[in-house]
């Protein structure tokens, strides 16, 4: 995806819309899949993402959006509340056109947050942006003192009103330092202004031309004046062509369900008439929105369609020559139109998708509209009806994709939801490598609950959907089962079933497996390899799959299936922490008793005392990333306390405690996810860093077989 010229999508977050009080922050990259127990509550996540800017359609609507225990309260409101939230990243030229109209830091402007509300209002903001509100007293105070004393020690002209000057300067430069004395250790504008006020009292107009009092204050006056500015200046979201700015380049929204697939033959009269009304229940709204985006895409009205198809009305006898000709002509350029609407959709859709050489024909026959479809395995044409449901949908979705994201929608952030549900397992696979082919273009967000949709060399793009204790849904990153929450440990199970699933393909494959503890070591491990071989650091012979085993206690399962395959013990790669010490020991003295050098620890690569899987990154480059998930307002930054010869995640967690914040569950997954986008940055924040990447490169020269 082109970030230079498209605002990206980070995170959002969904509040109050239907069976979401408050999701919380969802991070999303390129691809972000939900999945989750059907009526958990993932379709309720898309939808309002849909409506911050649908391409198409995508209304607010009250009756159904308002969550239902709270209906009789929002609806009396003045002031509808905010339902969906979201952050960009803003591309290059869009943040210097911003910085141009705010005078803010470039840097303070790259992210910008999105809000909408129940009333279809945009509030901006930019979060990174704090403009200066507050000048340390300490600063203010030193300033007028060392300018009291200089211009003390100044001799003047000897001119009586440089010595009236002088006795004023020092005057007024008292009186303001009294002004301050009782004020608190940081000064508002108030203070700053009461000030500037003092110091104008002077007019250094009357001052003589050779006074070296008068440019001594001038300089404080400007210096004062700069303050006052400085926290006076208007904060980014505050300028309206910023916000609009904003608003113009926020990127469409497609969204698509299953309710929308085609049917083979279409009643004409039916969608005339459905496409007119706004009282359609959800499946059939569906439905009308997809014959829409295809009698768009055949530039072509249904009316006309219908129209064109008639035969010539007969007032009385056998039809004149010239009526023949008519009817004759309509129905010919009905059917050039068709026919060339057909061949343009074949050619389309055959670069689009990979799966087969499908041929579309488009046919009308008086009300009825009909598509037949044909490939070179079956060349005869059949109904799209009586072809697979996986390329009803494939065809239905192609079509919202080819309209809805058109030139105008360029860069279009795609919401799926539940797709391929009705394809075979491998045909799943294949939708999900054309999913990261097609996020090269758009985002994309999907919702699932098959496995075979979830990529496990991917799993930082998972989030976990569930009902929580009081009904509400929930969604976490944390891909562990929920010991409190059986709901959470139902929704995550398509990914345990797909990492089954990745064993199996190692087995079947010839990959070479290195079992990890668990999905952040996998995310972690996964990253550091590709970004190896990118740098041609290494030439794995094989595949290396890292295999999470769902920590320490799951590795000699793990361990004994697949070993089964070849007679080789894979290698073992465990934290250093007292657990993977353990694992450690137990499998040096069993089932590695003659192979000990193919279980490793990481400590053996970062020379730090129960070193973990994110100690093999430099600890200041990771506290950067967790100062993130720290408030603002802390005395101290983590990263200016974090110790670089301690492992960090005892410390991050001890932090946390101290000041009071509550870590969000799965946040060391969340800081795999963006530990990876840095890595994969176009500036390489490892440049300074050789001798990590030194040991990142000896650790895989010795797990490669």
């Amino acid at each position: 995806m082109n970030s230079t010229t498209m605002m990206t999508l980070l995170r959002f977050r969904v509040k109050n819309f239907r069976s979401v009080e408050d999701s919380g922050w969802i991070e999303v990259s390129s691809i972000a899949s939900l999945i989750g127990t059907n009526e958990s509550g993932k379709t309720n996540l898309l939808l309002p993402l849909w409506k911050l800017n649908p391409a198409q359609d995508g209304e607010i609507q009250p009756l159904v959006d308002f969550p239902r225990k709270r209906y009789i309260d929002f609806r009396g409101m003045d002031q509808k509340p905010v339902f969906i939230e979201a952050e960009f990243r803003l591309p290059d030229e869009l943040v210097k056109q911003i910085a141009t109209l705010t005078g803010a830091p470039e840097e303070e402007v790259t992210i910008a947050r999105v809000q909408r509300d129940f009333d279809g209002k945009y509030q901006v903001g930019f979060p990174e942006a704090v403009p200066q509100r507050h000048v340390s007293k300490t600063e203010v105070v030193d300033l007028l003192k060392k300018t009291q004393a200089g211009i003390a020690e100044l001799p003047s002209t000897g001119q009586q009103r440089d010595e009236e000057l002088k006795r004023g300067v020092l005057e007024v430069l008292t009186r303001a330092l009294d002004q301050i004395k009782s004020a608190d250790k940081e000064l508002n504008e108030q203070v700053l202004e009461a000030i500037q006020k003092i110091l104008q009292e002077i007019d250094l107009e009357k001052a003589v031309k050779r006074s070296t009092i008068a440019p001594r204050f001038g300089q404080l006056v400007d210096d004062i004046t700069d303050m006052v500015e400085a926290i006076t200046k208007f904060h980014p979201q505050e300028i309206p062509q910023a916000r609009q700015l904003i608003i113009k380049n926020l990127p469409k929204f497609v969204y698509y369900s299953n309710y929308g697939n085609l049917d083979s033959e279409i009643y004409l009269p039916h969608v005339i008439e459905n496409i007119q009304r706004g009282d359609l229940g959800s499946r059939e709204e569906a439905k009308v929105r997809t014959l829409k985006v295809l009698f768009e895409f055949v530039k072509i009205d249904p009316g006309e369609i219908l129209e064109l198809g008639q035969e010539t009305p007969i007032a009385h006898g056998r039809p004149t020559e010239q009526q023949i000709q008519e009817t004759s002509e309509r129905k010919k350029e009905r059917d050039v139109l068709l026919q060339s609407a057909g061949t343009k959709l074949t050619e389309k859709f055959r670069a689009w998708w990979k799966q087969g050489e499908y041929r579309f024909k488009f046919q009308a026959d008086g009300n009825h509209f009909r598509i037949w479809v044909s490939d070179d395995k079956r060349p005869e044409e059949i109904e799209l009806e009586n072809r697979s449901t996986g390329l009803q949908w494939f065809l239905s979705f192609y079509l919202i994709f080819l309209v809805e994201s058109a030139d105008s929608h360029a860069g279009a952030i795609l919401l799926l939801d539940e797709p391929g549900m009705t394809l075979h397992p491998i045909a799943q696979r294949d939708l999900s490598n054309f999913f990261t082919n097609l996020s090269d273009t758009n985002q994309l967000i999907y919702t699932t609950h098959s496995p075979f949709l979830v990529d496990p060399d991917h799993l930082d793009r998972v989030k976990a959907v569930y009902v929580g204790d009081e009904g509400t849904t929930q969604i976490s990153s944390n891909l562990r089962a929920g010991e409190k929450n059986p709901a959470q440990t139902r929704s995550i199970y398509p990914v345990h079933a797909a990492l089954g699933l990745s064993v199996s393909d190692t087995l079947l494959q010839g990959c070479q497996p290195i079992i990890v503890e668990g999905p952040s070591d996998q995310h972690y491990l996964s990253v550091i390899k590709n970004y190896l071989i990118g740098k041609g650091l290494i030439t794995p012979k094989r595949e290396m799959v890292f295999v999470p085993s769902g920590g320490v206690k799951g590795v000699s399962p793990i361990v004994a299936l697949l070993a089964g395959a070849g007679g080789t013990l894979p290698y073992v790669l465990l934290d250093s922490d007292v657990s993977g010490q353990g694992m450690v020991k137990q499998l040096s003295s069993n089932l590695y008793s003659g192979a000990a050098d193919r279980v490793i620890q990481v400590g053996s690569w970062r020379n730090i005392e129960y070193a973990e899987i994110e100690d093999l990154f430099p600890t200041k480059f990771l506290a950067k990333i967790l100062n993130r998930f720290y408030p603002r307002d802390l005395e101290e930054e983590f990263t200016e306390v974090v110790k670089n010869d301690q492992p960090i995640v005892p410390q991050a967690q001890k932090f946390a405690d101290e000041s009071e914040v509550i870590l969000p569950r799965g946040w060391k997954v969340d800081v795999a996810q963006q530990v990876k986008t840095q890595l994969l940055k176009d500036k390489d924040p490892m440049e300074k860093y050789d001798s990590f990447v030194e040991a990142w490169t000896k650790l895989f020269e010795r797990l490669q077989d």
